[in-house]
């Protein structure tokens, strides 16, 4: 299959009410491309799944402050004041989840298990309505999978197979979704040949990989 397509194409595959996990941490590491053409097209009543919701003019942000998502799960709202303007008005649905939780839900999702057992949150509003597991006298939550219809993520180096190599924090939450969805579509900031990236230096597989846009 021909990975490498527009980024028109790739967008066309998104429809209103999709869910999308986004990389990139306060928008490092964010497939801004992409995101421009979701904003330009308008596509409504999204649920994303991200880190934070970057700033007002970048990442994410944008398509918080067009008013493109009905849902946001996050570990934090970021520098974004209009994301927190929509929550406390009941224009977003938010749902905040501790870093380190939310990264292993994705993976769980992503890795076919059944969930993730944790502490954190145990005594807090977090374990309202959550299974508990004793382990060894241990009560843990039991915190669900994540999986979206699609994941956005951005890579430093990509070749034509989808074989991903990031530079530095970029790699931040794009490598654990690239699992964790059913259609996964990398922005390139480099695209090269196969064969071109040296093995040790990928880091997402490109069996994971779906479509490329450059």
């Amino acid at each position: 299959m021909e990975k490498l397509i527009s980024i028109d194409k790739a967008v066309s595959k998104i429809q209103d009410g999709a869910t999308i996990m986004f990389g990139g941490f306060m928008a490092n590491g964010s497939a801004e491309k992409l995101i421009d053409v979701l904003v330009a097209k308008n596509i409504k009543n999204l649920t994303i799944i991200c880190n934070d919701s970057g700033l007002i003019d970048k990442g994410v942000g944008k398509l918080i402050v067009n008013k493109q998502c009905t849902k946001l799960i996050a570990s934090h709202i970021g520098l974004n004041k209009e994301t927190g303007r929509q929550m406390t008005e009941g224009e977003l649905d938010v749902s905040l989840v501790p870093q380190g939780t939310l990264v292993e839900q994705i993976r769980s999702g992503g890795y076919g298990l059944g969930g993730v057992l944790t502490r954190t949150g145990i005594g807090t509003l977090i374990e309202e309505g959550k299974q508990k597991v004793e382990v060894d006298g241990v009560t843990y939550l039991l915190e669900k999978p994540l999986r979206a219809d699609f994941a956005i993520i951005f890579g430093s180096v990509v070749d034509k197979y989808g074989n991903i190599a990031y530079h530095g924090s970029t790699n931040n939450f794009n490598n654990v979704m690239a699992a964790a969805a059913d259609i996964t579509i990398v922005e390139a900031e480099k695209l090269v040949e196969i064969g071109e990236l040296l093995p040790n230096h990928v880091v997402t597989p490109g069996v994971f990989v779906n479509y490329i846009v450059n």
